[in-house]
């Protein structure tokens, strides 16, 4: 039985020895990505809110009058 053990024992080292040295390798090769920057300026409805043109058009319409 000990020589059995013996047959059934090295694959599996063999396995785990060459699946941890692809796991080193690809670890190594992995590229971390950088992280986005903050945004300078507002995103979505706030950029547009903040635009000339449209705070133009609040104005007038708190005047009263039409386009």
């Amino acid at each position: 039985m000990d020589g059995e053990r013996r047959k059934r024992l090295r694959p599996f080292l063999l396995g785990g020895l060459l699946g941890s040295v692809a796991g080193l390798a690809a670890a190594g090769r992995m590229r971390m990505r950088a992280r986005p920057r903050k945004r300078e300026t507002p995103a979505g409805l706030a950029a547009f809110e903040q635009a000339p043109c449209y705070e133009e058009l609040v104005e007038r319409e708190a005047r009263g009058e039409r386009t």
